[in-house]
């Protein structure tokens, strides 16, 4: 079992940047961090969850959204297991609560994964929220 924490969040004024984290942790000795695939997604509040980005920590591959292409950039520390999300030029309209996810799927399945805010996946965190003022 994974475990994943997502934290960086805070309030931040419109045209600032941010930098959120997801760490993981395994439940056993054999959790290896390149096994999975790692997620980000907002909710804003009354909206539905959109999928931002995600990362191949074995290969580097990356996918983003169009609402974040050239503003955020994902990368992964795998020697600290963790995966970063760099938010630029940030408007109110990504004020939401930010959260990640692990995947085992293919990269097609996945991105498919990502423009469905994450499909059936079910073991959100708490997330860390992002607020940004005008």
């Amino acid at each position: 079992e994974v475990q994943l924490q997502a934290s960086g969040g805070g309030l931040v004024q419109a045209g600032g940047s941010l930098r959120l984290s997801c760490a993981a942790s395994g439940s056993t000795s054999a959790f290896t961090f390149e096994d999975y695939s790692i997620g980000w997604f907002r909710q804003a509040p009354g909206k539905e969850r959109e999928g931002l980005s995600c990362i191949d920590p074995r290969d580097g591959d990356t996918w983003y959204a169009d609402s974040v292409k050239g503003r955020f950039t994902i990368s992964s520390d795998n020697a600290k297991n963790t995966v970063y999300l760099e938010m630029n030029n940030l408007q109110p309209e990504d004020t939401a609560v930010y959260n990640c996810a692990e995947f085992t799927s293919t990269w097609a399945r996945l991105i498919a994964l990502m423009t469905m805010g994450g499909g059936q996946y079910n073991s959100w965190g708490q997330g860390t929220l992002v607020t940004v003022s005008s």
